[in-house]
């Protein structure tokens, strides 16, 4: 069974290319400018329909790295891998490079971290959201998971909604 790359983990022009991108006008502070030039980008992933948006920066230039990050993130977060629980063979080779001796080195400003958000996602869904078996099949500790979830809090409030369904306790 062959694994399909994640979109958010995709290089950027790659992903782009499955994206339709429109210019929108925001208003708000940042001069006549802003009110009167489509600076703001609104990015849409086709295959998944999600969309994110960036228009606080006076420039288009400015923006569309920070709608293509919120993309990456909200990708990571909503679209599940095809890893089922016999696919889960173990990390990644970029999850290998962030994890050293059990401990992850990422930052969230980083280009691979939406990538290893949705790894440690697809791992955990694929071993039914048990954070210990899921850190276990990728070499961390539980708390290491964990911190790495709680960076970007709707991947945190995901892992929780399924512990709800399971009958355990939130995370903090």
């Amino acid at each position: 069974m062959s694994v399909s790359q994640h979109p958010s983990t995709k290089a950027i022009e790659s992903l782009l290319r499955e994206c339709q991108q429109r210019q929108v006008r925001r208003g708000g502070p940042g001069g006549q400018r802003r009110n009167k030039v489509e600076t703001g980008v609104v990015i849409t992933h086709q295959p998944s329909g999600i969309t994110a948006e960036a228009s606080e920066r006076r420039h288009l230039k400015d923006n569309l790295p920070l709608a293509i990050r919120r993309l990456r993130l909200a990708l990571a977060v909503s679209v599940r891998g095809r890893r089922g629980a016999g696919a889960v063979a173990g990390p990644s080779s970029l999850w290998c490079s962030r994890c050293r001796g059990g401990r992850l080195v990422v930052s969230e400003s980083h280009w691979d971290f939406p990538a290893l958000v949705a790894e440690a996602l697809d791992v955990l869904d694929g071993l039914d959201w048990s954070v210990m078996a899921a850190a276990e099949s990728l070499g961390c500790s539980s708390s290491q998971l964990v911190r790495l979830l709680r960076r970007w809090r709707p991947a945190l409030e995901l892992l929780n909604g399924h512990r709800e369904q399971l009958g355990e306790r939130r995370l903090r």
